[in-house]
Formats: structure tokens, sequence, C-alpha cells
């Protein structure tokens, strides 16, 4: 009778491991931030509203997409990633999982993630959740071991997922609030990869990971390019406002953290420090979700 109960202790442990390691690779925490903003892009739409079965939908395909994307990004990556400290637990570098199962794990939440979208919304939301799958992985992936032009490449497929939201609302790329939400986004990375990758030069140099603007590494050039980016969001933020989108509380907003965004970029600049460097990294972690909500919640 113990050992029975110890055998079914051990397989409920090991059954355990098994669901973090598959978290894992999933990448949880980048994962909901991308489907928030892709829901988000869905309920900008006009004529949306809120749905609890088409929210759930949209969040549980972005999510499936985004982790088959994120899982071949670390098979892709597992010997690289095994040089750094904050990528060398994963499942494939530590050996708890073969590249195979992951393979398996990636193609199946991709396919059924595109698959989903595709069949509940409408098929050029599932095709653009595909590509956008296809660019992080194959492209922007391999290109960060070859070429700082990787962050531009990247920032595409991190940006579509406000448009898959639009059109999976609309069935159609046409509306222009779609690709202002994409605009949006896509500039907001530029200053974001480059905090974390300036924060992580080190662990990513182990690796032959080439992220900052600059060969140089850890020059002032990248806080310059930081505030390039991230003061082209201030004006961007009356866009959604002049084309009926949001109204003007979502539109101050908008401008105010732009403003913060910039003035954080502005100091990493004069300081291209450690501490200058979180802070760009933090503001970027705060002014999406700050933003996309502003722009929903005074929707027009």
């Amino acid at each position: 009778m113990l050992r029975e109960e110890s055998i079914k202790a051990k397989w409920h442990m090991l059954l355990l491991a098994r669901i973090r390691d598959y978290a894992q690779l999933l990448k949880p925490n980048l994962s909901i931030m991308v489907v928030f903003s892709s829901v988000v892009g869905y309920l900008m739409a006009p004529g949306i509203s809120f749905s609890w079965k088409e929210v759930i939908i949209l969040f549980l395909g972005g999510l499936l997409v985004t982790g088959g994307a994120n899982t071949i990004n670390q098979i892709i990556e597992r010997h690289s990633d095994a040089f750094m400290k904050r990528t060398m637990n994963r499942p494939m570098p530590d050996g708890r999982m073969s590249h195979i199962e992951a393979w398996v794990f990636a193609i199946v939440c991709g396919a059924s993630g595109s698959l989903l979208l595709g069949y509940f919304f409408n098929p050029l939301a599932g095709f653009l959740s595909l590509i956008s799958l296809l660019l992080y992985a194959f492209a922007y992936t391999p290109m960060k071991k070859i070429h700082p032009i990787a962050v531009l490449i990247g920032a595409i497929p991190g940006a579509l997922p406000p448009l898959i939201g639009w059109v999976a609302a609309t069935g159609s790329l046409e509306g222009v609030g779609g690709w202002v939400l994409f605009l949006i986004q896509f500039f907001w990375q530029f200053p974001h990869f480059w905090a974390i990758a300036w924060v992580g030069f080190d662990d990513y140099a182990k690796a032959g990971i080439r992220m900052l603007p600059s060969r140089e590494g850890k020059t002032r050039f990248t806080g310059l390019q930081c505030m390039f980016y991230s003061l082209v969001l201030i004006p961007m933020a009356v866009i959604p406002r002049a084309i009926g989108l949001t109204g003007n509380i979502g539109m101050w907003v908008c401008i105010a953290c732009g403003i913060l965004y910039f003035m954080a970029s502005v100091v990493f600049y004069l300081r291209n420090d450690f501490k200058s460097a979180k802070r760009v990294m933090f503001s970027s972690f705060i002014y999406l979700p700050i933003v996309l909500l502003a722009l929903l919640f005074d929707k027009m």
C-alpha cells in the first residue's frame, strides 16, 4: 500500500514537472502581454462590444500561436541558452526535454492556434497569426546572431497582435485603426528591446547574440536610438483621436506616457548606465498596457 502511494506521488511529481516544462516553453509572461494587445485590437474595432466567448477564443488562439513561436525560438537557441544565466535552466538546455518533443509541441500549438483563429473569426486572422509565428521563429530568431537588424525584423511580428485582433473583428486589413495600433506597438518595441539587450549585454555576448544598434556594444548610441523611437510615439498619440478611434482622455494619457518614455530614454542617453537602462526597460513595461487600456476605455 505504501509502495503504491509512493509510486503515485512520484508520478504526480513527474507530471507536474512536465507541465512546468511545457509552461516554460510558452513563456507565459511574454505571451500574455502579446495576447492582451490582440484582445485590445479586437475590442477597439468599430461595432464590437465585449463578449466573453470571443475574448476567450481570441486569447486562447493567440496564446497557442505565441507559445508555438516561443517554443521554436527556444529550439533554435537551445545551445545558446546553455551559456546564459537566465536561460540555462530551460527544459532543453538543462536536458529535461528533447528538441524533437519540443518541435511536436510547437507545431501542435502553432497550427491549432492559427486554425482556431481562422475558424472562429476569419481566415485572414488565422493567416496573419501564422505569418507572425513564421517571422518571429525563422527570421527574427536566427538573425539575432547575425546582425542588429534583428530588432527591426522582430518588431514586425511583435506589432502584429493588435492588427490581428482588429482583423479578427473586421475581417479586413483596410481599417486605419488597426494599422495605427500596429505602428504604436511597432515603435514601442525598439527602446524596449534595446534596454533589455543593454541590461543583459554580457549574457547575450556569451551566447553570440547581437541586439544593440552599435557594433561597439554599450555606447550612448543605444540611448540616442531609444530617444528617437520613443519621441515618435508622442505625436503618434494624436492619431487615434484624429481618426475618431478614441477620445481626448485616451489621447492625453497616450501623450503623457510617450513623454515619460522619452524622458527615460533621454536619461539613458545621458548616463548610459545600468540603472538608466533598467528605467527604460521598466518604462516600456508600463507604457504599453496603460496606452492600450486608455485607448480602449475612451473608445469612441
